[in-house]
């Protein structure tokens, strides 16, 4: 709200990019979503990240700035951080492959989320901002897939096909109220923007799982 502030106040033609979330969906109640899904987060982040996409558009429609928001399903890369499940697989994987550990610490492993590569979805942000008049897009892959099926890949970046023995099941790390699904419908991004992903699951696994390698052989 500071930000978008001091663009009507100081600068109001200045292009307005809000990093919205797909948490905001939470409780998915039409699966896959849209930008016409009503809302039902499940945690804070879900809750904060509403906040800003509302007030977005409140600012849009009070002040007629260019202000637009991108409903980003999860979007994963080799620079994505270390506390995320996606980058501690990935990492886990790296380190068990080069002997440092011997297995990864998970938890909710049937959780099903729409992952997509990070650059693919930094392009779809410039290309919102490209508009002549501002709106909200979904960005998403429209597939979904499970912790378990992202091991099965990181895995296989490695030759490991049976990887139970090196997962452990920890419950500190299961949500209080846990998001089972998250899966997007990016057509209006597709028919507004001419935007598609370009990067497949197993491609993008691998990138992370072998840059982790590189990047651990360097320590």
């Amino acid at each position: 709200m500071r930000i978008l502030e001091s663009i009507r106040e100081f600068n109001p033609k200045i292009k307005f990019y809000q990093a919205s979330s797909s948490e905001m969906f939470g409780r998915m109640v039409q699966n896959p979503a849209n930008e016409n899904t009503p809302f039902y987060p499940r945690s804070p982040y879900g809750v904060s990240k509403l906040y800003g996409h509302w007030i977005t558009i409140n600012y849009r429609e009070s002040y007629n700035l260019f202000a637009c928001s991108g409903i980003l399903f999860n979007h994963e890369s080799e620079r994505r951080g270390i506390e995320f499940v996606t980058r501690k697989i990935s990492n886990g994987v790296a380190k068990i492959f080069l002997g440092i550990e011997n297995f990864i610490s998970l938890g909710n492993l049937e959780a099903r989320r729409d992952w997509g590569y990070a650059p693919d979805y930094v392009e779809a942000m410039w290309m919102m901002l490209q508009k002549e008049n501002p709106s909200d897009y979904v960005i998403a892959t429209g597939k979904d897939y499970s912790i378990r099926e992202f091991l099965n890949f990181a895995f296989d970046v490695i030759d490991i096909k049976n990887w139970k023995k090196y997962v452990k099941i920890d419950q500190r790390f299961y949500r209080p109220a846990e998001v089972d699904v998250l899966r997007g419908d990016y057509s209006k991004a597709k028919k507004e923007l001419g935007w598609e992903p370009k990067t497949d699951i197993k491609d993008m696994v691998q990138k992370m799982v072998t840059n982790d390698i590189d990047l651990l052989k360097t320590k």
